[in-house]
């Protein structure tokens, strides 16, 4: 590990982004003012929830190598093969869908489609491909399971029947409501890292609140990199998790008074939760990757939901790939709990007590205290995040 004087006598090297360059799919001056100008007569494509997520982090880069939605040669090869078809890794389709209320045949390949949000036109997608996937397929080999009660399966039954690919230029990135201050695109992350002199990066990918638990792993972690970026997802996620804003007052409260300021960064990761498990762990890798990260924590069950998936299904699928093709190091953790006898946080590799002496509590039980009004004991959450969340459930978010 390094520490700030030693970083300031050493170059700093930054990793190269997924596919060796950083996409830039935003559009300026006069090539924007003459699209955005065409756009208004296109056919029109309202897009959902996961694709304002999916355009804007194509537009930004942090989908690289990526210049806008699949076509049908890539999508079929992501499926099959977990790579692009030239060779690089990359393991969950991204898609756009025509509604399944409106006509497939407005939209005709070889010209353009007005990509929008209600009535704001946010970019043109220059139609390369059109074609009916078979979602079943598609389900089976991304997410594991054709079983509708999986938020991944249900939103595939959500959407139409035919998916539309091709390069996508934005005129403008999707407007957000709040976490503004949190939003920094992947060039902008790097010039963080930079100024902060850290060449060794390590990202922690949460949907939840970081318990103490995830504070070890992250901990851990420290010891051996630079920096910390914490990276907690907040596009579209299921019915019950627990709300974006909600979550970044627990982080803003944990890194106010556990962490060394100058260690850890905090910026927000617009994507989508697919729950995909393996695929998305690999995923969630390659595109910490371009946000400039050098090392990315894999813990138990990373974006699983249910019993979908194994345990540790997330961190065996990185076997099936070269260090030098994902070219970011996967750290690799076990569940990690509070134990009694030793007086602090330890995993299965550390500790040699039996579980009676282990402070682990499931999402339910602790959901089940906050609806009560309680707060979960100081050994698996910090007092202070506890309170966040105390106060959130007397709101009514549970």
């Amino acid at each position: 590990m390094t520490n700030g004087s030693a970083n300031d006598e050493r170059a700093i090297h930054q990793i190269k982004p997924h596919g060796g360059r950083l996409v830039n799919r935003l559009v300026e001056g006069e090539t924007k003012e003459n699209l955005l100008e065409r756009a208004h007569a296109l056919p029109k494509i309202q897009l959902n929830e996961r694709e304002l997520a999916d355009i804007e982090m194509i537009a930004v880069g942090a989908m690289s190598p990526l210049e806008g939605f699949m076509t049908r040669e890539v999508y079929d090869s992501v499926l099959d093969t977990m790579h692009l078809p030239l060779g690089l890794p990359w393991t969950l389709p991204v898609t756009l869908s025509v509604k399944p209320d409106e006509d497939p045949d407005q939209y005709r390949t070889g010209l353009d489609v007005a990509l929008c949000r209600g009535d704001a036109v946010l970019g043109v997608m220059h139609l390369e491909d059109k074609w009916k996937p078979d979602k079943a397929a598609e389900a089976e080999k991304v997410l594991l399971t054709t079983d509708e009660a999986h938020p991944g399966v249900a939103y595939l039954g959500s959407v139409g029947d035919t998916y539309l690919g091709g390069e996508i230029s934005v005129f403008e990135k999707p407007e957000h409501e709040a976490m503004n201050d949190y939003r920094l695109d992947p060039k902008e992350t790097r010039v963080l890292f930079k100024a902060k002199g850290w060449s060794t990066i390590v990202a922690f990918q949460t949907r939840n609140p970081i318990h103490r638990a995830h504070e070890y792993l992250q901990k851990c972690a420290l010891e051996i990199v630079d920096g910390l970026l914490i990276h907690p997802l907040v596009g579209a996620t299921k019915k019950g998790d627990i709300p974006a804003d909600v979550r970044m007052r627990c982080y803003e409260v944990l890194l106010e008074n556990y962490y060394p300021r100058d260690r850890v960064a905090i910026s927000v990761f617009p994507a989508a939760m697919r729950y995909a498990g393996p695929r998305e762990a690999i995923f969630h890798a390659l595109v910490r990757k371009n946000y400039g990260c050098t090392h990315f924590i894999v813990g138990r069950d990373h974006a699983g939901v249910g019993k979908y998936y194994g345990t540790y299904d997330a961190q065996l699928i990185f076997n099936e790939f070269t260090r030098e093709e994902l070219d970011i190091t996967p750290l690799f953790f076990e569940h990690a709990f509070y134990c009694t006898a030793c007086g602090n946080m330890a995993s299965a590799k550390t500790c040699p007590h039996g579980n009676d002496e282990h402070v682990f509590l499931s999402g339910t039980k602790v959901r089940e205290m906050l609806s009560r009004g309680e707060c979960p004991p100081p050994e698996f959450t910090r007092p202070e995040v506890a309170e966040v969340l105390v106060e959130a459930y007397e709101k009514g978010i549970g």
